[in-house]
């Protein structure tokens, strides 16, 4: 089952930041991540108004997505998306029923 990585992250030190993202790419792929999204512009349609940077991933599994995220070399990576930025990371699975999913209330 898919898994999907959804980073919201308020950058401070944009020359830190980059650091961080020229490693990350492949690392994602070498645990079968793909980028959907990245950085790309955001609109809000409901809500506060998102101004931030937005990444959106797609990975095999959650599995996969922890076993990125405890990989050491992407461990290393995330010092410098930790000294630039702030950030809130999100996972959720996908599901089998996508055409007429369960609301789940």
């Amino acid at each position: 089952m898919p898994a999907y990585v959804v980073s919201m992250m308020s950058i401070h030190d944009p020359k830190t930041y980059k650091k961080y993202t020229d490693r990350t790419p492949p690392i994602v792929k070498r645990y079968g991540g793909k980028f959907l999204t990245r950085g790309g512009d955001v609109t809000t349609l409901e809500g506060e108004p998102y101004q931030d940077r937005m990444v959106i991933l797609e990975f095999p599994s959650k599995q996969s997505v922890l076993d990125w995220m405890a990989e050491p070399e992407y461990q290393d990576a995330m010092t410098f998306r930790h000294a630039s930025s702030e950030a809130r990371i999100l996972l959720q699975e996908g599901d089998n029923d996508r055409y007429d999913p369960d609301p789940k209330l």
